[in-house]
């Protein structure tokens, strides 16, 4: 459904489209950030492990640096999808018409359950059972 914009509303709507960009940057740092604190945490661990007790193994970099940078890699591939959006929607304004895009939002909302999926599962496979 296309929703034709008045050329006295194209103001609101160029800002509103500059807030949502802004809120796929806000987003794609956040999964970034925490994207390197999984990463990072494993090494801290293990190395804090090592420092306790000498003789404990440590084995690789295990599960959660790649779990990381699967996150930063997804919080990477925001901004550009932020920016693609961005533009089309300011085409779409000039032209005087805006409409949603389903497909990109069934598209990052995928990625996500599929990265929180990932998350829930390797938390499970790691947690020490009691």
């Amino acid at each position: 459904m296309k929703v034709t914009v008045p050329d006295d509303k194209k103001a609101t709507e160029y800002l509103a489209n500059e807030r949502t960009f802004l809120a796929w940057i806000r987003t794609s740092i956040a999964i970034i950030s925490l994207g390197f604190v999984v990463a990072k945490s494993g090494v801290w661990l293990r190395a804090f492990a090592a420092r306790l007790d000498p003789t404990v193994q440590t084995h690789g970099h295990g599960t959660s640096l790649w779990m990381g940078v699967e996150m930063m890699s997804f919080g990477a591939i925001l901004p550009l999808l932020a920016v693609w959006r961005y533009r089309i929607v300011n085409l779409a304004i000039e032209r005087g018409e805006v409409k949603a895009d389903r497909g990109l939002i069934l598209l990052v909302t995928a990625a996500v359950a599929l990265l929180a999926m990932a998350m829930i599962i390797y938390l499970l496979l790691t947690v020490d059972h009691l």
